[in-house]
């Protein structure tokens, strides 16, 4: 599809869609719970059908009735073999999660995803699943999927995690809640990652202890159906926030944005490069975004940091391009076991529309200001949703030539209103300026 080119600004507001890692979960434990669960505002995408249809398989009653989704919880023992394998498409976290849900269930699953997906190691999951009693099979060393899990009786496991992973710190929380009643496990993280599993199983009833990086979580557990509100995808409005700090003029208001601070990173990393981002009608969960747009200076992120920000790395890739100064990223292996190699993939992208970004076994070096410009040839997506969206908001900063993106299909996989969002926003800022 051809993208936007030469935006002159962007204004308005915006809610973006629910958080899909918090969509993911509500129906995980609402199938897991006894009894019904309502979730609200949920992200309707691709990755979350995927999940839906995986617990509707496994013989869930979830239905859709409005703006909410029904789920008749049936418990961990009332979850049923399934016909037939799990198709989860594109989604690596359905997968990771799903396998800790399995791994306790008296019965053989398969699991198996698109071309993407089956490259992606699932090996971090299945090693602790296999300690803790778990039958698993994958292609290799590394677990590629397709999968088969025979689940059975687990035994608590005490195990470190050696990356910093929210799924497969998540997997392992859903396995040991099925482990004897009285029997603990104990997980171990290797830096703080987003504790949406933590904090929803204490919504459902759920008992775990937390101190600092250690996670204790009791098997035997009864959890009980809730009603739930998602809050929107801080990694979706990511892109409307670089958008508005980029270029000129633009002034944006984004509306129930999730803030749980294990995924704020980028608010941080903004405001040291000097970023107009105001937090404001603050709850809970959620606030409304104000951005405008501004100077901005390089800087670097790193270390603790980067699981606070996995997924906005690419977004803010491009951000850096834009600052005064050379911006740093290290300790970011982990993106290259994303949808794709995305430190690979954003810098081939951004280099072929002039910035100077050199990628690194563990991040990027980018050194800004740099004018980007219409590339040569065609931007690919392969099928990596965020690279997408960073190559469309890439060039609204192009004012020559065309940017011809290509499997553009692939952004329904988090944000299937990612582009009549952007017209809103530059619908209204044609307005002002007209």
């Amino acid at each position: 599809m051809k993208l936007k080119t030469n935006a002159r600004a962007l204004k308005g507001t915006v809610t973006v869609p629910g958080d899909k890692s918090i969509s993911h979960r509500s129906i995980m434990f609402g199938a897991i719970a006894h009894g019904q669960t309502q979730v609200h505002h949920i992200l309707r995408a691709e990755d979350i059908t995927a999940t839906i249809q995986a617990f509707q398989a496994l013989g869930v009653k979830i239905e859709e009735r409005g703006d909410m989704v029904c789920i008749q919880g049936r418990g961990f023992e009332g979850l049923r073999p399934a016909r037939k394998p799990l198709n989860m498409g594109n989604s690596g976290t359905s997968m990771r999660l799903m396998s800790g849900i399995l791994a306790g269930l008296p019965f053989e699953t398969g699991m198996y995803g698109d071309a993407s997906l089956s490259r992606r190691p699932m090996d971090r999951v299945a090693q602790p699943l296999t300690l803790m009693g778990a039958e698993i099979e994958g292609e290799g060393e590394r677990f590629l999927p397709p999968l088969k899990i025979r689940g059975g009786r687990l035994k608590p496991i005490n195990y470190q995690l050696p990356v910093a992973s929210a799924q497969v710190k998540s997997a392992l929380i859903f396995a040991a809640l099925q482990t004897k009643k009285g029997q603990v496990s104990e997980i171990v993280e290797k830096e703080l990652t987003r504790n949406h599993t933590e904090e929803m199983l204490q919504q459902f009833g759920g008992r775990l202890k937390i101190s600092g990086k250690r996670i204790l979580v009791p098997g035997g557990q009864r959890l009980e159906g809730q009603e739930i509100t998602v809050p929107g995808d801080i990694s979706s409005a990511a892109f409307w926030i670089v958008a508005a700090l980029l270029i000129p003029e633009s002034n944006i208001q984004l509306k129930n944005v999730g803030i749980n601070q294990t995924r704020t990173g980028i608010l941080d990393v903004i405001e040291a490069m000097g970023g107009q981002v105001e937090v404001a009608e603050r709850t809970e969960l959620s606030a409304t975004l104000k951005v405008k747009h501004g100077a901005l200076k390089a800087t670097e992120i790193s270390a603790a940091l980067i699981p606070r920000l996995i997924d906005e790395l690419p977004i803010l890739a491009l951000l850096a391009t834009q600052a005064e100064g050379k911006t740093v990223i290290t300790d970011a292996e982990e993106l290259r076991i994303k949808e794709t190699d995305r430190i690979a993939v954003v810098a081939d992208v951004l280099q072929a529309m002039g910035a100077n970004v050199l990628p690194t076994a563990d991040g990027m070096i980018i050194k800004g200001k740099t004018k980007l410009h219409a590339p040569k040839k065609k931007i690919r997506t392969y099928g990596d949703h965020r690279i997408g969206m960073m190559a469309a908001v890439a060039a609204l900063l192009v004012s020559e030539g065309e940017v011809i993106l290509e499997g553009s299909q692939a952004i329904s996989t988090s944000y299937p209103t990612f582009f009549d969002d952007m017209e809103t926003l530059l619908a209204v800022g044609r307005k002002d300026e007209g």
